[in-house]
This record gives C-alpha cells, structure tokens and sequence, in this order.
C-alpha cells in the first residue's frame, strides 16, 4: 500500500456490519492498520501547515478499526504485536521535557545532552527543576490505540518542590461497546476494572467534555507520566485535537522512566529481567512502595505513586531549585 492507496482507503465508505466473516474482517484490520501507519508518518513528517490531509482521518480510521477488532473478536489479537504504539519518545522529545522541566532553552539542553542524547543524564542533573507539573495516567483494553478503549484516566498536578503534596486530583471512568457487556472487559486482571464500574459511561471519544478538559490541561502545563510514550501514543489516536497541538509544541510529554533509567545510579546495577525501570520497582527503591505492596495500575493511584518516587528521586539528586 501507498499514501495514495492509504488515503482512498481512509476516505473509502464503509457499511457497519458489512463484513462478517472472520478472514474478511481480518483483513480489513490489516488494511487499516497499515493505512493509519501510511497516513500518520506523511502527516507527521509534512511541514506545519502543508499537511496532506486532516488529522481527523487517521483518527476516524482508528476508530473505524476498533469496529472491526470489535466484530472479529479483540482475544484473538491478544497475541500480535501493535502497530500503532510508540516503544519511546524520540531524543528531541527527551530533550523538550528536560526543557521544560528546567525552563531552559531547547539548544541550551540539546548541547548538554550531546549527540543522540547519550549525555541527557547530565543534562537532567546540571539545573534545578521547578514549575507546575500535570501526571496522568490511563487504563486501555488493549495495547494498540487503533484496536482498543480508553476506559480509566487518572490526573492531579503538582508543584515540583520537595514537600509538595499533588493537587486537584480527577479520575474517570470510560464506557465500552455494549458486547463487552457479555464479552468482559479486556485485560481486567492487569487493572481490575469490570462491567460494573463502566456501565453508563461515555466511551472516551465520545465524552466531549472529558476530552476538551484533558487538552486544555495539557496544553497549559507539561505531563508526565511512566513510559510517556504509552500515552502519547495513545492520545494521537483517540483525544481530538492532540496531535495537532503536539506537532505545534503547545504539548511536552515528560517520560518518568527516561528519568529513572538515567538518573537514577542504582538502575544500571540491578538485572534487566527484574524491570529496574518499572514505576513499581522504582518505587520500592525509593521507599515510596513498601515491598509488600503492589502498584494498584489505576489512573490515579498510579499517578500519585509516579508523582511521590520522581519528587524522592528529585530530592535525592538535589536537582529542586534553592
């Protein structure tokens, strides 16, 4: 497939429920799939303002390709890895957030951190933090944005001091297609979410008034959250307006586990296969997690746990302003 063929299957009309069988659907989400990846690096890659097409078309597909996951069965690409998720954010993102955490110049950071970023350890280190920080959190059914549901987002915000307490909390629930009704709720053993708690809701890309809230907050503060690239990933899919507002620069991410693998000394010491860089790991080390406890892997919670081990972090490393 090219861009063109990308662009006329994104634009093609597709009749719900048209497609029933499961190789057919199958093979629709394949097509969408690499459709969504066509569109979003031509998208991404064109210079602000000489985009080809809406964003809103890559995010219509995706929404388009939940349908489909939907009717071909969500467990039987339980298994297959996403296309749609970011492994990291990109060094200039990395180089952004340690900007924006020290209120320093993009170039001043960019010289610190070298090339490839391979010295942003010192970077992060060499000037004090401080400002209004936004944590965020979410719950999916799946790992792919373009074949799952949003359906828990925690947030609160916090001064980036060492004594300061998080502020403003919010959690919300989001609803899901009906037939998970029947179906239960995908990946309920990792967050322990069910039917009950979702009933009645709004799915996330229809709950207008959630979605405008979360934009408007990330775009007046910088975010963080553990393995940010999850997020991101995520809201460039399913929260109207966000890529926008990213590609512009009005958004910064800020990824806690780029900052715990680079400042933290004691990550580079322990065994890979015991996930130093995991917020629960991480959080035990810094006494912030007793080891008997387990994170709850709820918004909220969750937030609150990255928020309280990145200030002990902070503290430790002398890195808050005087």
């Amino acid at each position: 497939m090219n861009l063109s063929q990308a662009l006329e299957h994104a634009n093609a009309f597709v009749f719900p429920g048209f497609l029933t069988d499961a190789e057919a659907l199958n093979a629709e989400r394949q097509k969408n799939e690499e459709a969504i990846q066509l569109l979003m690096d031509a998208w991404r890659t064109s210079a602000p303002g000489t985009e080809p097409f809406s964003f809103d078309l890559v995010r219509n597909l995706a929404d388009r390709n939940r349908t489909t996951c939907d009717s071909y069965g969500t467990e039987l690409l339980r298994d297959l890895p996403p296309t749609s998720l970011s492994r990291k954010l990109s060094d200039e993102d990395l180089i952004c957030s340690v900007a924006a955490l020290q209120h320093r110049s993009f170039d001043e950071v960019a010289r610190s951190a070298g090339p490839d970023a391979r010295d942003l350890a010192t970077a992060y280190v060499e000037a004090p933090v401080s400002g209004t920080i936004l944590g965020i959190d979410i719950e999916t059914t799946d790992r792919d944005p373009s074949r799952g549901y949003i359906i828990n987002v925690g947030l609160e915000f916090m001064e980036l001091t060492p004594k300061a307490k998080p502020q403003r909390p919010f959690m919300g629930y989001c609803g899901l297609p009906d037939l998970y009704r029947e179906k239960g709720v995908p990946l309920s053993f990792v967050h322990h979410i069910g039917w009950a708690q979702l009933e009645g809701r709004k799915p996330f890309r229809q709950d207008r008034k959630m979605q405008e809230a979360l934009l408007a907050a990330m775009e007046a503060f910088p975010y963080m959250a553990h393995n940010a690239a999850f997020e991101d990933s995520w809201f460039m899919l399913q929260l109207d307006g966000y890529a926008e507002a990213r590609k512009a620069g009005r958004i910064v991410p800020i990824d806690t586990r780029d900052i715990c693998r680079r400042v933290d000394p004691e990550y580079k010491m322990l065994p890979h296969d015991s996930r130093p860089a995991a917020l629960e790991s991480w959080a035990r080390r810094r006494g912030t997690l007793k080891a008997s406890e387990k994170e709850k892997h709820l918004g909220l919670e969750d937030v609150d746990l990255m928020f309280r081990t990145v200030q002990a972090e902070f503290a430790e490393r002398n890195m808050f302003a005087e």
